[in-house]
């Protein structure tokens, strides 16, 4: 029977006002729910399935609206064996030929076309009676079919039997049909782009990490760290954490800003994160000044031969002061080697000799401006050239190791108005410079470089067209080398200025550097190392104190412990050791 005027008008109604809910929701099992829900209510049926296409030439089953025994399987589009159109079945006629079937009762027709044992034999095993059906394409953009709406059993409202479909119910499904291809369409894209954003940030992330040996895989850990911090952030009763409580866009804002905190990084040379001794450049420049001792050491033999060639009865003698100036070369080049090592602590006694060392001299017979590239002729440019033969201290500090800042470029530090203090020079690789270096093996140059890391990944992120959920990303990432006094970088903030989210950030940066075991700069500390310099670091306000107790008493220290570090870091740690008071 057809519908009233005043029904059909309702139902209309309930169409519209199901197609707005349809496009504004984003979470597909919601959508596709809503969907079917929808299409149950409009036309009174009792039961539904949404199929969706696969890209392997099958249609899956997507939800029930009865739950079941039943395995969910796909349905072959076409004959393995002939690749013929399996047009018996009714779902897969209708996703190939995008055209609706309207079955009035699946077992008084005996005439048609499909091929209905598949539901008969279902309602055998499962006890239900189906008798009417109708199976409806959803088309989506470009005329594609996506899937198929399946509906059973419409219903006498006032009898509650079952009934065949009307054509306004046809009619209202199609269009519901349409309305949620466009719907799931759109959801899937969105999908299929943050799938393809989030892999990209992957592969950047990778890319850092694979750039040096020295990161390892830190920009992978940190976001895992970091999650597992959050979420016993999250879970926790204390009060400090009683406003912390993401969302589903807020966690991925997170998880982004955790996998590009150091993005910056693809900016700095390689040879400034690797550099593992002080003269090292692209190579290890220890080379150079060993093979200046041994032009010394021919120097004194020569000398020592042409002095026996003059005086024989002197040999004894002469080879007495050759044997002493020999040790001496070569203690003294033990000592230079040793300086360029590195460590926690050079005296100014070492600087002394040093200093004392370099002005020892030999005798260059070469032009050291030959073989140049363009760049290094650049460096020579306004130094005068000296005659050969000429001497040169051994330890030399030259103007040609002095690489100037380009006063003309934009500099990062100065764009965000960084802390980061900024050096003269972009480089000074004088020897004697880099070889008094006070503790380890950087120079101030080479550590603002380093530093400058963050400021670039600031900067990057800054410029990305970041949708309205992701607008933190940039603040969470940028923060980990804040501390809560105010005394870290690159923007001098302190605890109040910086967000809960940047403030575990910081902690999982921190901890998973101290207990890498993938960096051949460093020996991985073991848990209880980590944590005593991580507990010094909240004495000293540089990390959240309150954060610092949750990593610890929820056993999340511990959980990463497990997934992440060697056995041999893991340790018998008793936290209270590390809690203040």
């Amino acid at each position: 029977m057809a519908l009233t005027k005043t029904k059909q008008e309702f139902k209309y109604e309930q169409l519209i006002r199901l197609g707005i809910s349809l496009s504004s929701e984003r979470n597909i099992n919601k959508l596709l729910k809503d969907i079917l829900d929808g299409a149950l209510a409009l036309s009174q049926a009792d039961a539904g399935t949404i199929y969706f296409k696969t890209d392997h030439d099958t249609l899956s089953f997507a939800i029930r609206s009865r739950s079941d025994d039943l395995p969910a399987f796909e349905l072959p589009l076409h004959d393995p064996e002939t690749g013929k159109p399996n047009n018996q079945y009714v779902s897969i006629y209708t996703a190939l030929t995008g055209e609706t079937v309207k079955i009035d009762d699946i077992y008084a027709d005996n005439d048609s076309p499909f091929d209905l044992e598949g539901t008969r034999k279902f309602d055998q095993d499962t006890g239900y009676r189906t008798v009417s059906m109708m199976s409806v394409p959803m088309i989506a953009r470009n005329n594609k079919i996506i899937g198929v709406m399946q509906i059973v059993n419409a219903c006498d409202i006032e009898s509650g039997d079952f009934i065949p479909f009307s054509d306004d119910d046809k009619k209202l499904l199609e269009a519901l049909a349409s309305q949620a291809a466009v719907a799931l369409d759109n959801s899937n894209l969105m999908q299929a782009q943050q799938d393809l954003m989030d892999a990209f940030i992957k592969v950047i992330a990778g890319a850092i990490d694979a750039k040096s040996p020295y990161t390892g895989g830190h920009c992978a850990r940190v976001p895992e760290l970091s999650v597992m911090l959050a979420e016993a952030a999250q879970a926790s009763e204390e009060p400090l954490f009683k406003e912390f409580n993401f969302d589903e866009d807020e966690w991925r804002e997170f998880k982004i800003a955790g996998w590009l905190h150091d993005c910056g990084k693809v900016t700095t040379p390689e040879y400034v994160v690797d550099k593992d001794t002080k003269l090292q450049t692209i190579y290890n420049r220890i080379h150079e000044i060993r093979m200046r001792f041994e032009v010394l050491l021919r120097d004194e033999k020569i000398n020592y031969l042409e002095a026996v060639a003059n005086d024989p009865e002197q040999a004894s003698v002469l080879k007495q002061q050759l044997d002493k100036k020999t040790e001496q070369l070569y203690r003294d080049f033990e000592f230079i080697a040793n300086c360029n090592v590195g460590g926690e602590f050079m005296s100014d006694d070492a600087v002394d000799r040093l200093t004392r060392l370099s002005k020892m001299c030999w005798t260059r017979h070469f032009d050291d401006r030959l073989g140049l590239s363009d760049m290094e002729q650049q460096y020579f440019a306004e130094i005068p050239k000296p005659d050969l033969p000429c001497t040169e201290q051994v330890l030399a500090d030259k103007p040609e190791h002095i690489i100037k800042r380009n006063i003309n470029s934009n500099d990062a530090g100065e764009s965000i108005q960084s802390v980061i203090p900024t050096p003269k020079y972009l480089f000074n690789r004088g020897e004697l410079y880099n070889l008094s270096i006070r503790k380890g093996t950087l120079t101030a140059e080479d550590r603002f470089i380093i530093n400058d890391h963050i400021v670039q990944t600031i900067l990057m992120l800054k410029k990305l067209p970041f949708p309205e959920s992701l607008a933190q990303v940039a603040e969470y990432a940028g923060g980990h080398h804040e501390k809560m006094d105010g005394t870290g970088y690159p923007l001098g903030l302190s605890k109040n200025e910086l967000s809960l989210p940047a403030r575990i950030m910081a902690i999982a940066d921190i901890y998973e550097a101290l207990t890498a075991c993938d960096r051949p700069y460093k020996k991985a500390k073991t848990l209880t190392e980590s944590l005593k310099i991580m507990s010094f670091m909240v004495k000293d306000k540089h990390i959240d104190e309150d954060l610092f107790r949750l990593f610890l008493t929820s056993g999340v220290y511990q959980q990463y412990a497990e997934r992440f570090l060697d056995p041999s870091q893991i340790d018998e740690v008793d936290i209270n050791d590390y809690l203040t008071a």
